[in-house]
């Protein structure tokens, strides 16, 4: 509550009171009596609610998110230059009245919802793109009148401003955007820039008209059912696409792998060969030289090899029979008791023979299990 508006009700409290005092003074008269009285302080209250009602005519209380313009009979041009700015003001009463404008945030939606928006129904804006595609927009102007420019803004728009600049002018602007791209730009690559390059455009028509642009919002975009149904099939397609490169790859990895398994497999065998060559050709040099070093022993110790013979034999062993056509290896020793001594020579060249007798049997070996 403010002054202006206590002093309108003190006025309204004080015509009440002439009324009132009028109805009794008629009354009174009417009954013969007597109204002096009653018509001076008639006199009185209708003078002070003549004065009040002056006085509220000229004051003006202006709201902080308000700017009054003063449309003025005394003005040369019919209307102050500077507007109201908020508080309690001062004008001329009965030559001058206010009209007041917001200069807060407004604002205005355009939008294919049938709820949604300042027009009910839809008022999406229809564009085409450089290729000759068509798509709808939902959008959303946020704007505020210039607290400088508000009188010039009364003169052009006066309140016509919202359904006849802003919502004209950010549709135009909003279709002279969208000729300048491609369909796939518009959803994809280019929507940034083209949501910047509405919003400069906007900014500066608006400005001109006495408008301050806040932000464009671009709220959604879609597309004619004709060509949304090929974008599908086009996703699919690529999809599909993307799907079968990739099972290719994993084929070419799977390959991969298992061509360098096949080399590991093979680099391994090799290494083995090798190595095996290798053992081979070093246990061949090794019993080469053994077999050099036990030649050398033996030239110098031809009796090594009958010592050898002997210990190889099993202790047990007193005689054996071998064939007639195998000689001795070494001079038959005599044998202990029992067994037989070297026998005379004989005079003539034909051998002796040898007295017979059961030679001695050979121990059985035990059986052995292989382990």
């Amino acid at each position: 509550m403010n002054v202006a508006t206590v002093l309108r009700g003190v006025v309204i409290l004080l015509w009440m009171g002439v009324i009132g005092l009028l109805a009794v003074a008629v009354l009174r008269a009417t009954r013969g009596k007597k109204v002096t009285g009653i018509s001076w302080a008639i006199m009185a209250t209708a003078i002070a609610a003549v004065l009040l009602t002056t006085a509220s005519a000229g004051l003006v209380f202006i709201q902080p998110e308000e700017r009054g313009v003063v449309i003025s009979a005394v003005a040369p041009d019919g209307y102050r230059k500077e507007p109201l700015d908020p508080g309690l003001r001062w004008i001329i009463p009965y030559f001058e009245s206010v009209e007041r404008y917001p200069i807060s945030r407004q604002m205005y939606t355009m939008s294919s919802m049938t709820m949604e928006g300042q027009v009910q129904g839809d008022d999406s804006v229809s564009a085409r793109t450089s290729d000759g595609q068509e798509i709808i927009m939902d959008a959303s102007v946020i704007y505020a009148a210039n607290p400088d420019t508000v009188v010039q803004l009364h003169i052009d728009w006066q309140r016509r401003y919202v359904d006849e600049l802003v919502r004209p002018l950010a549709r135009g602007v909003i279709r002279d955007a969208v000729a300048q791209f491609g369909v796939e730009e518009v959803y994809s690559t280019k929507r940034t820039e083209m949501t910047i390059m509405i919003d400069t455009a906007l900014a500066i028509k608006l400005g001109e008209n006495g408008l301050d642009l806040v932000d464009f919002v671009l709220r959604n975009i879609t597309f004619s059912p004709e060509y949304a149904e090929s974008v599908e099939q086009k996703q699919i397609a690529e999809q599909k696409a993307q799907q079968a490169a990739f099972v290719v790859d994993q084929r070419r990895q799977e390959a991969e792998q298992a061509r360098q398994v096949a080399e590991g497999k093979a680099d391994a065998v090799v290494i083995e060969a090798e190595g095996g060559a290798k053992a081979r050709i070093i246990g061949a040099q090794a019993e080469a030289e053994a077999l050099q070093l036990i030649s050398i022993v033996l030239l110098q110790n031809p009796d090594l090899l009958t010592y050898r013979y002997i210990e190889e034999l099993t202790p047990k062993i007193q005689a054996m029979l071998l064939p007639s056509d195998n000689p001795f290896l070494l001079p038959l020793p005599a044998l202990d008791s029992g067994g037989f001594s070297n026998p005379e020579p004989l005079p003539t060249d034909e051998p002796a023979p040898l007295p017979t007798a059961e030679p001695t049997p050979l121990p059985t070996p035990e059986p052995t299990t292989e382990p």
